[in-house]
C-alpha cells in the first residue's frame, strides 16, 4: 500500500542508500505534488490539489527542522544525512534555494557532520536558482530512468513536455557535480510492455551517463508498494552487472 508522509519532518529512517536520514517534505501534507507521476513511486499517483494548498512555507519548513534537530542533538543522536523528498517534487517548491539556504545553516549550526541531499527528478534543472542551490548542497541526487523518451513516458509519466536530450544537457551544467539515479524495472502499463534493462536500453544509458561524467551513479529497483501493480522487481545480481558496467567508465556506481 503506497503511502504519503504526513509531517514536514520526517525519520529518522535508515535509508539504504544514504544512512540514518532525517526527511524534509517540502510538498503537501495530504496529496502529492509532482512533475512526474511514476507508475512505482512509493506516495502513489498524483491528485487533484485545486483548491489546496501546495506547499509547506518557507518559515514552516525552518522552525520544525530547527526543532527536530535540537532535539536530535540534546539526544546525541543526529543524522547523516538530512533528505529533500517527501510527497513529490521538491525543487518545484518556489523558495526552494533560500529552504536549502536555512537548511544549511541549521545543519551547520546542530550538525555540521550530518550531509544535506536532495533526491530530484531533474525537471527542475533548467532553471538557474535550483541549479545553485542542487550546486550548494552535499548529495544533488538526479533522476533519469532511460536515455528513450519513449520509455520515461510509460515509467515516469512527466506532466507536461519532457526530453531526454534536454535534461542531458541541463544536467552538463553541473560539470560532474552531481548523482545520476536510476531505477531498473520491467512491467506493463497500460497495455504496455517496457524493460529498461534490455541491452539496447542499457547501453543507451550507459551513454548518457558516460557523457553527463557525474561524480557517481545509484542504481535501484522497487522495494516498497507501488501504484501500479504489474511491476517486476530487478534483481540484485542484475543491477551489479549494470554497475560494473559503469563502474568500467570509471565512475563509481552503487546498488541499492
Amino acid at each position: 500500500m503506497t503511502a504519503l508522509y504526513p509531517d514536514i519532518i520526517y525519520g529518522p529512517v535508515h535509508s539504504r542508500r544514504l544512512g540514518l536520514s532525517l526527511g524534509v517534505n517540502l510538498l503537501p501534507l495530504q496529496s502529492k505534488i509532482c512533475s512526474f507521476d511514476c507508475i512505482y513511486c512509493e506516495c502513489g499517483w498524483n491528485a487533484d490539489n485545486r483548491g489546496r494548498s501546495r506547499f509547506n512555507s518557507r518559515e514552516s519548513v525552518r522552525e520544525a527542522l530547527l526543532e527536530h534537530l535540537r532535539a536530535m542533538a540534546a539526544d546525541g543522536a543526529l543524522p547523516d544525512v538530512i533528505t529533500f523528498a517527501g510527497n513529490g517534487e521538491p525543487t518545484m517548491h518556489p523558495d526552494f534555494e533560500a529552504v536549502i539556504d536555512d537548511t544549511l545553516a541549521l545543519r551547520d549550526e546542530f550538525a555540521p557532520s550530518a550531509k544535506v541531499s536532495v533526491l530530484s527528478n531533474a525537471t527542475q534543472i533548467g532553471r538557474e536558482s535550483v541549479r545553485r542551490a542542487l550546486l550548494r548542497v552535499d548529495n544533488n541526487i538526479l533522476k533519469l530512468d532511460s536515455a528513450f523518451d519513449a520509455t520515461v513516458r510509460v515509467m515516469n509519466n512527466p506532466c507536461g513536455e519532457y526530453s531526454v536530450a534536454q535534461v542531458v544537457e541541463n544536467m552538463k551544467l553541473f560539470e560532474g557535480r552531481l548523482v545520476v539515479q536510476t531505477m531498473f524495472l520491467r512491467g506493463e502499463f497500460n497495455g504496455a510492455h517496457f524493460d529498461n534493462t534490455t541491452e539496447r536500453e542499457v547501453e543507451a544509458w550507459l551513454a548518457l551517463v558516460r557523457e553527463i561524467a557525474p561524480q557517481s551513479v545509484m542504481v535501484y529497483s522497487i522495494a516498497r508498494d507501488t501504484p501500479c501493480h504489474t511491476l517486476c522487481k530487478v534483481s540484485h545480481e542484475e543491477l551489479a552487472r549494470i554497475a560494473e558496467r559503469v563502474g568500467a567508465l570509471g565512475i563509481a556506481c552503487s546498488v541499492a
